[in-house]
């Protein structure tokens, strides 16, 4: 087939002319008129704020009947195991009275006035980077709030050595123990790794207040009398076992004690109302279903907000829900091999992926090449993932970074089986959409505007406490040599 080429007056200058009126050297049809009569190939409605949401598709989901998840564990002894707050006035540091509840002792102790009393008899001390607040095998006779700052527990190896057992930082306390114990001494050093504030209460002090108060006093008897009881490593109500033993002997009679008021989760929502005009729905939608389009964007929104709900809700969130014993601050600053060797340590049982920031991720990726280590990547459904010792690290952007430029890492063990992190939610709700999802129909109001009720309904719950890990205040970016 032979093909006729155009002349000169037929390039695209001239066809753009020719568009706008015609011109005398045009000798086709240009392309500006020419798509009138095309059809044009359009794409869905984009968005930015979709993201792979990977801990909702990871987690488990259990079917939570009644709107309400019930965890029943083990009696545990340990009461208040929380991490204090502070107020600052200038360079004045007090500790609020109320936040005293979070010391094991004061746990269900409810006289406001003598928790003022007892926070006024707190000391402000300031240390330098390198200075000991305690040392090893001295007398134990302060009780310290971290306040600010960083402080390295040191003991001793085994070969003399010192050792970094591990790091408080703000909103940490120790030496709760001295205040019911007498000649007791430090078992480590306690060395401050950057500048530090902390607030000191002597024994003396405490024992002091305890002669003038008698609620106090009673309390802190209750207290000795709850530790007589016998627990195991763990804080747990004991159960009496026998190995070992030949003969007949009599074995010990045991029982295994429930938590009385056991924890409930309750589902959560999130919500909007879609509306869509009368005139959209019924002329546009051609080729695409218009309220189909504003349905599915409104829902990754909604699906959105879950994901950080579940991060992020101070009532069932999994960075404040993560116990304070799960909780470990980084041995420098910047997230290292090292520090996700010892977050894998807080959840040694069957871990099974990381959570980060991927800008936290990256900071992890510049000090394995600071150190020559070029970690493996996993496959996941199709996905090359960043892994760290073979668990992968999945990216979130719904972890938090602060202004101060830190963020935290999740580490988790996921369901029912293994006593593990679990999403609740419910299917087989009214007008179900997708699971736990509804679309309401509510009506067409007199703008002729209709109404669609979008509703998600979620929580999340750790079944024990090991389950889930955080490395916290992790610098992002690199620190200077």
């Amino acid at each position: 087939m032979n093909i006729v080429k155009p002349g000169n007056g037929s390039n695209g200058a001239n066809g753009a002319h020719g568009a706008n009126g015609g011109s005398p050297s045009q000798t086709s049809l240009g392309t500006a008129a020419a798509r009138k009569l095309a059809t044009t190939t359009k794409s869905v409605p984009q968005m930015q704020g979709i993201t792979s949401r990977w801990l909702l598709r990871q987690l488990p989901w259990i079917q939570t009947a009644g709107g309400v998840y019930r965890v029943n564990r083990r009696l545990s002894y340990a009461v208040g195991d929380g991490r204090v707050t502070f107020t600052s006035t200038g360079a004045k540091v007090q500790v609020i009275p109320q936040e005293l509840h979070e010391l094991p002792l004061l746990r269900g102790f409810d006289d406001d006035e003598v928790l003022a009393a007892l926070a006024s008899r707190f000391v402000q001390r300031e240390f330098k980077p390198g200075e000991d607040l305690a040392k090893l095998g001295q007398a134990a006779e302060h009780l310290f709030l971290i306040a600010h700052g960083k402080v390295n527990k040191i003991g001793a190896g085994k070969y003399g050595a010192e050792t970094v057992l591990g790091v408080l930082a703000d909103g940490d306390y120790i030496g709760d123990r001295i205040l019911v114990d007498e000649h007791d001494t430090w078992a480590f050093t306690l060395t401050a790794a950057t500048p530090v504030i902390a607030l000191t209460l002597p024994q003396k002090t405490f024992e002091e207040l305890i002669n003038q108060t008698p609620s106090l006093r009673s309390h802190v008897e209750a207290f000795k009398e709850l530790r007589r009881r016998p627990q195991d490593e763990l804080g747990q109500h004991a159960i009496e076992l026998a190995a070992g033993h030949s003969g007949e002997p009599v074995l010990p009679a045991t029982y295994v004690d429930y938590e009385v008021a056991p924890r409930e989760y309750e589902l959560s929502v999130a919500q909007t109302v879609l509306q869509v005009h009368t005139r959209v729905a019924d002329l546009y939608n051609e080729p695409m279903d218009q309220v189909e389009q504003q349905l599915r964007l409104t829902i990754e929104a909604l699906r959105e907000r879950q994901e950080d709900e579940m991060i992020n809700n101070r009532e069932f969130g999994l960075l404040h829900n993560a116990d304070l014993s799960q909780r470990i601050q980084t041995l420098g600053g910047p997230p290292t091999p090292d520090d996700l060797d010892n977050l894998l340590a807080t959840v040694w049982k069957d871990p099974e992926f990381f959570l980060a920031h991927p800008r936290t991720i990256a900071a992890f990726g510049h000090e394995c090449s600071r150190v020559g280590l070029y970690p493996q990547s996993v496959d996941v459904n199709g996905h090359q993932v960043p892994a760290w010792r073979g668990i992968p690290i999945f990216p979130c952007n719904k972890l938090p970074i602060s202004e101060t430029r830190t963020s935290s890492i999740l580490l988790m063990r996921t369901g029912e089986k293994n006593q593990g992190v679990i999403g609740l939610h419910q299917t087989g709700i009214p007008d179900e959409y997708q699971p736990g999802l509804s679309v309401r129909f509510m009506g067409i109001n007199e703008k002729a505007i209709i109404s669609y009720l979008v509703s998600a309904y979620y929580s999340a719950a750790v079944l024990i406490p090991d389950a889930l890990g955080v490395l916290e205040n992790i610098q992002i970016g690199r620190v200077q040599d």
